[in-house]
């Protein structure tokens, strides 16, 4: 267990460094980012689930993933996009557990029409994952304070509000913060047609 003075020194590094401790082995290093975005990912799980016992059961799945595949983690890359990503697969993943469990009564045709149609938004799905990607690339390009809040706006759905509750920042900073990095992003992304306002 890790002393006082390690927990503070933990809580100044960055996400980032955190991922290196852990891909180390260091568990008070996940701990520190567990004690972090915990809330944000249960918030994210929450919403997506509509109930909190599978939304925590996503918590605790994303951190024990996150333990398991540190070593995955590219050290130039962004932690908290890496970890919503996670998040989310585990919420789809439990979406679409709930809708091929058997009918209690019926048959094969039953079973079939109760599946949704996976061919119906193939195009619009490719066009958001590459949206997605452009946007992450252009994410990684910002300042790391603009680029934190973005994230947690974009990736988690926080007000801002919730952004300065979890940053422990002032409201103003945070909105400051999110106007800059706005601004940053729609030029950099205003050639590919992107609009970072539009959800």
């Amino acid at each position: 267990m890790a002393q006082p003075h390690d927990v503070a020194r933990l809580a100044r590094l960055s996400d980032e460094a955190l991922m290196e401790l852990v891909a180390s082995g260091d568990s008070a290093a996940l701990a520190q980012l567990y004690d972090r975005h915990a809330r944000v990912v249960y918030g994210l799980a929450l919403r997506m689930l509509g109930a909190a016992e599978p939304a925590e059961e996503v918590v605790q799945e994303t951190f024990w993933r996150i333990w398991k595949r540190a070593a995955t983690f590219q050290a130039n890359s962004a932690f908290l996009p890496w970890m919503f990503g996670i998040a989310r697969n585990l919420c789809i993943d439990e979406l679409r557990r709930r809708q091929v469990r058997p009918i209690a009564t019926g048959n094969h045709e039953d079973l079939l029409a109760a599946l949704p149609d996976q061919q119906q938004n193939v195009e619009q799905s490719t066009i958001e994952i590459e949206r997605r990607r452009l946007i992450t690339n252009a994410l990684a390009d910002l300042p790391a304070d603009q680029r934190e809040v973005i994230e947690l706006a974009y990736f988690s759905g926080l007000s801002q509000r919730e952004i300065a509750d979890h940053l422990q920042s002032p409201l103003g900073t945070i909105k400051t913060r999110i106007r800059l990095g706005l601004q940053k992003l729609k030029q950099a992304l205003l050639h590919y047609g992107i609009d970072v306002h539009d959800h």
